[in-house]
């Protein structure tokens, strides 16, 4: 590992390849150009998280910096756990659903996998 400052700039493939893929909108280029910062905002975080978890890995083995990735970018819940959580809160909030009906709906969505 090195001390030196390295910038954080995508290197031209990938930003030729976001430049193809960026879509076109219809309101001046305002739209695309919001894609194209947001996909460069996103990149250089994920460098920078890289980055620090490579230096813990580094300097401080014991830590796991798998700890640090995994806060940082969660994975966000399945399909089925968002299904869940909403059962959860309409079925507390006067709708028209009996708790044998929940309940069935609920053992239905457990019993899917994981989307």
């Amino acid at each position: 590992m090195t001390d030196q400052h390295r910038p954080i700039t995508p290197p031209p493939e990938l930003r030729q390849q976001w430049r193809e893929q960026a879509p076109r909108y219809r309101d001046g280029g305002v739209g695309r150009e919001h894609w194209l910062m947001e996909r460069s905002a996103q990149w250089a975080a994920d460098q920078e998280l890289e980055a620090c978890c490579e230096w813990l890995d580094y300097n401080c083995p014991s830590v796991g910096a798998h700890h640090l990735r995994n806060d940082r970018r969660p994975k966000p819940p399945s399909l089925k756990e968002q299904a869940c959580k909403l059962l959860e809160s309409y079925g507390t909030s006067g709708v028209k659903l009996t708790a044998d009906q929940c309940n069935t709906i609920r053992r239905a969505l457990e019993a899917l996998p994981d989307a």
